[in-house]
């Protein structure tokens, strides 16, 4: 019942920039924080970037801090991941997450805080 889908991946060059997009359904999405995490290959999964379900606070991991935002539009159960800036060290797949919360402030850059996950989507940057 509960759905999470990403998209807005794909192959740019160093440099360049991605938008990408996770649509939630089947859940109250005011009741979630969101979280985006990847996985690069030879990697553990990491936290990428986080928003409370208020939108109000949003935290990021220091290797994406000041390249890349999310945002979410609660009317529009969705979460955005905005890429600018990026690196061949970025390839990774990207998934979106859902985190219950226990407050309008909460987010959490642990994945096992995280119940429902995407398929994720393909981000590959060349060199």
């Amino acid at each position: 019942q509960v759905q999470v889908v990403e998209s807005g991946g794909g192959l740019v060059q160093a440099g360049g920039s991605l938008r990408l997009s996770c649509a939630v359904s089947g859940v109250t999405f005011t009741g979630y924080a969101m979280g985006w995490f990847r996985q690069a290959p030879g990697k553990e999964r990491e936290f990428v970037a986080g928003v409370s379900w208020t939108g109000g606070s949003r935290y990021y991991a220091d290797s994406v801090k000041g390249r890349f935002t999310i945002s979410r539009d609660n009317a529009k159960n969705r979460v955005y991941l905005q890429m600018n800036s990026l690196q061949p060290e970025d390839t990774a797949i990207y998934y979106c997450a859902t985190a219950p919360a226990p407050g309008g402030g909460y987010y959490s850059l642990l994945s096992e805080d995280y119940d429902y996950w995407g398929q994720g989507t393909q981000v590959t940057v060349s060199s």
